[in-house]
């Protein structure tokens, strides 16, 4: 992995929280959780799977925790085989993303301990400098409504769009007040961005998907979220009633540990960020 800056994790103080382990749930639910099965969790594959591998490899045995990781390619089937009980916790989302799934999936996943920030950025293959942006340029976003939103949010930070007043979190291209460079905006499924970077001009992406494709954030972005009051921190999270599961407990308590932040630290070096 390439070498790049480092970002402070001081500013991610909001972020840090980590969620209170109370049952939301009932016990009942909690209880059908054999302790002595292996937790299978759901996962992107980068760094969300690889942390996991970690902790599997390095710190579980410890907690006399057994550890199943299942990666997967897009932003539904961890929630949807979390929800249906396939896996018994999911570790890839913010809650931006989850607030906006459950409501319109009537689905009851609730997060546990937030683990990491992955700053979204914008690439580009073509052009070196936010500057060189050319009227009338393609720009690639995400299409699921959160991750939409943020992605529009970084253009606006950046100059090149103005957002109206009241565009919120589920903003969308027809929320923008201002658009000076006339820019045209194609959005795709989140997992697809990097491989959009040979047929647009610039391209906005989830920091797992930069990492993946050996982007680094900190080093190739045009323009970087800032980490400072960033709500978009990635998490474990499980079905609502499940919380008590000590097995989820175990987890939550080896993921926002002094050797799982160094690891990130030393592993992405920027690219991902500590939220504890």
């Amino acid at each position: 992995m390439r070498k790049t800056t480092k970002i402070t994790t001081a500013a991610l103080a909001v972020g840090a929280l980590t969620f209170g382990l109370t049952a939301c749930g009932s016990d009942k639910d909690s209880a059908k959780a054999d302790p002595d099965s292996p937790l299978v969790v759901a996962a992107s594959s980068v760094p969300h799977a690889q942390i996991l591998g970690f902790v599997k490899d390095k710190l579980a045995a410890k907690e006399d925790l057994k550890l199943e990781v299942k990666e997967f390619t897009d932003y539904v089937t961890p929630n949807t085989a979390t929800q249906s009980g396939e896996v018994g916790a999911n570790y890839f989302q913010h809650k931006p993303y989850l607030d906006d799934f459950n409501k319109k999936n009537k689905t009851t996943i609730v997060p546990v301990a937030t683990v990491h920030l992955e700053p979204l950025g914008l690439y580009s293959k073509k052009i070196e400098k936010l500057a060189d942006l050319k009227n009338g340029a393609t720009v690639a976003l995400p299409n699921d409504t959160t991750n939409e939103a943020r992605a529009l949010k970084l253009l606006a930070e950046n100059g090149l769009i103005t957002l109206k007043p009241d565009a919120g979190a589920d903003a969308t291209p027809k929320d923008i007040a201002e658009n000076p460079k006339k820019l045209t905006f194609k959005e795709l499924e989140a997992a697809q961005l990097p491989r959009s970077l040979g047929d647009v001009d610039a391209a906005v992406i989830n920091g797992n998907y930069a990492v993946e494709a050996k982007l680094s954030p900190a080093k190739d972005s045009l323009a970087l979220e800032a980490a400072a009051n960033n709500p978009y921190g990635n998490f474990l999270a499980v079905k609502e009633g499940n919380e008590k599961d000590p097995r989820v407990a175990k987890l939550a308590k080896l993921l926002t540990s002094p050797e799982v932040k160094k690891f990130i630290e030393d592993e992405y070096d920027g690219s991902v960020i500590p939220a504890f």
